[in-house]
């Protein structure tokens, strides 16, 4: 221990006694990281990896919370707010050691059209109800759940997103007048094209000259070989030189000040917004996207981390903190907020190993609101531009969405389907519609891989591994005795199947026997289904047997009482213990069920 202590160790115990055993009646799913990260051990030289990353990843943060806010139709200082917040409650509670959150670019189109619509009220109150709904999905364990969402879904909103925002920057950049600025894209750009000719050559430099920065800044320090100006983010050094090329030639460029006034210094208080029954019946849905585009994006930029760090993320954690993270924020006039994902990458690569490096991000947000803030006034709308059209780019995934060109249709139509209803229609009809189509597609697929066939009378050697020692073809069926053979899950998109199949019987059989080796899964349908056919065997005086049950289908027939009337003698193990089931129920004599030398497979039982 006196080493440790040489080295700057700080044990938990030191920093948090009556907290950390507070959260160790919990669950290890439902504690917050930075508890484990503690009480680990924690070393003076982490503390300072933690602060330099921090503080780097709030200068980068800057500029992006501005511009966020400001493309959502809000000031510039809920951006900022919103990302003190984030910052400090996301990584004090959440599951991910190196999680950085803060407001993203994925809700600038539904806040915009909140706020447009329904003003800050209507906007406070979908993020009280996302919250909400987030911490609910924690809670019940939905962290897994989420990252189902179908990734020509995740691809087309993400894409459209990223078109919105980027067009979005057009009047800014180029510095036009508009009398109006529709929510419709396609009218939006008409009216965008028609004014391009109003364009300000003052503000085009401006934008270029933030764009450029932006863009290749890094580059421009890597050929000096210094690490203390490639710490520094373009984004900044964008901010600084235009601002003060505005500044010091007296620029007719807009700037933050004239369109939003004096930026105050102060942190705001805690104000609850005004919520009616109406305007939360109104934002429920908008609230639901809000949530799942904050769980999907939060989670998808922990699982980023989990490979770059080698650590693994507690996703219903990460959940319940961005939850408690959107309850929060709009007390103070925040906006939603989420896990970004280049942030996160930005903390990892400049030496972050906890949470403590998200906190310092905040502080150091809070610092330069409360000291520098009134200086944000004097940053160009065009140079915002410029950088949220990078955060567009790169946001766009381009390459990835031209790969599901080469994928199968269907993921192709999913992908389309999203993306032009994103851009022209809503996001929360695109994600609806997507996830919609995603799982239709995917019952659909199940449907064809699933299969119920007659195998009595038409045995294949290709029906069945040569090598499987429960080949049928090696079998005798007795007279009466039929066999079917379910593949796939036994689903409702499968049962029809089935139906079509029991119906081509001309003669009803003596014995029918349903080989259910390879049915991994049954839902109510196929239940059901089930059901009628033992009602019908028992009208028909036929003898009905299951051969190679697994255990999930074994337990949803035992849970909805079907075992209790098949009887245990109706259940055979192996094929070949179901055709002496059948043997013996028409007076046959029996056969010597062949020892097997090698084990079975799952998929060779029955």
């Amino acid at each position: 221990m006196a080493e440790r202590g040489q080295m700057g160790y700080y044990s938990s115990m030191n920093l948090l006694i009556p907290v950390s055993s507070l959260f160790r009646l919990l669950p290890s799913g439902f504690r917050p990281i930075l508890v484990t990260i503690l009480r680990r051990g924690y070393t003076r030289q982490d503390l300072l990896k933690d602060v330099l990353a921090g503080v780097i990843v709030g200068m980068i943060a800057l500029p992006l919370a501005i511009a966020f806010a400001i493309a959502s139709g809000v000031s510039p200082v809920q951006g900022i707010v919103t990302a003190i917040i984030a910052g400090l409650l996301t990584s004090a509670l959440g599951g991910c050691s190196v999680q950085v959150s803060g407001p993203t670019g994925a809700f600038i189109v539904i806040i915009y059209g909140i706020v447009h619509t329904y003003g800050y009220d209507g906007l406070a109150t979908a993020t009280l109800i996302a919250g909400f709904l987030l911490v609910g999905m924690g809670l019940l364990r939905f962290g897994g759940v989420l990252q189902f969402i179908p990734f020509p879904v995740i691809v087309g909103f993400t894409s459209g997103i990223a078109l919105i925002i980027a067009t979005g920057q057009i009047p800014s950049f180029f510095g036009l007048v508009l009398d109006k600025d529709p929510a419709d894209w396609i009218e939006k750009m008409g009216i965008y094209a028609r004014h391009l000719g109003d364009a300000k050559g003052s503000t085009v430099l401006v934008g270029c000259i933030s764009l450029a920065l932006t863009v290749g800044w890094a580059s421009f320090t890597k050929r000096f070989s210094s690490k203390f100006l490639s710490r520094i983010p373009g984004s900044l050094v964008a901010i600084v030189v235009t601002a003060t090329l505005v500044w010091g030639f007296d620029l007719n460029v807009m700037t933050i000040g004239q369109k939003f006034g004096q930026i105050p210094n102060t942190f705001p208080g805690p104000r609850w917004p005004a919520i009616s029954l109406s305007l939360i019946h109104s934002m429920f849905q908008p609230a639901l996207t809000i949530a799942m585009l904050g769980g999907i994006e939060s989670l998808l930029s922990a699982v980023v981390a989990d490979g770059m760090t080698g650590q693994k993320h507690r996703s219903n954690m990460e959940l319940i903190a961005q939850g408690l993270t959107n309850i929060v924020a709009p007390i103070f006039g925040g906006i939603p907020a989420t896990g970004a994902l280049a942030r996160t990458a930005t903390n990892i690569r400049n030496g972050a190993v906890s949470p403590i490096s998200g906190m310092v991000h905040a502080i150091t947000l809070l610092l330069i609101l409360l000291f520098l803030g009134k200086l944000a006034a004097f940053i160009p709308m065009a140079t915002l531009a410029g950088i949220l059209l990078v955060v567009a780019y790169n946001m766009s995934e381009w390459r990835t969405f031209l790969k599901v060109f080469k994928a199968p249709k269907s993921d192709l139509m999913v992908l389309l389907a999203t993306f032009s209803l994103t851009v022209m229609v809503d996001l929360t009809v695109a994600i609806q519609v997507g996830v919609g189509l995603g799982a239709i597609l995917f019952i659909r697929r199940m449907a064809e891989v699933s299969q119920a066939n007659v195998v009595t009378d038409t045995l294949r050697d290709d029906d069945e591994e040569v090598s499987d020692p429960m080949n049928l073809s090696a079998r005798q069926i007795p007279d009466g005795v039929v066999v079917y053979e379910v593949f796939g899950s036994f689903f409702f998109g499968t049962v029809e199947k089935f139906k079509t199949v029991l119906t081509e019987l001309e003669i009803p059989p003596k014995v029918l026997i349903i080989r259910m080796r390879v049915v991994l899964s049954m839902d109510s349908s196929g239940l059901h289904f089930l059901e009628d056919v033992v009602e019908r065997c028992r009208k028909e005086k036929i003898r009905l047997i299951l051969s190679g049950v697994h255990a999930q289908p074994t337990v949803a027939i035992a849970r909805a009482g079907l075992l209790e009337i098949l009887g245990d003698d109706c259940i055979a193990t192996t094929i070949d213990q179901a055709l002496n089931m059948a043997r013996a129920h028409l007076g046959l004599p029996l056969v010597e069920i062949p020892v097997l030398t090698v084990p079975l497979t799952p998929t060779q039982r029955g």
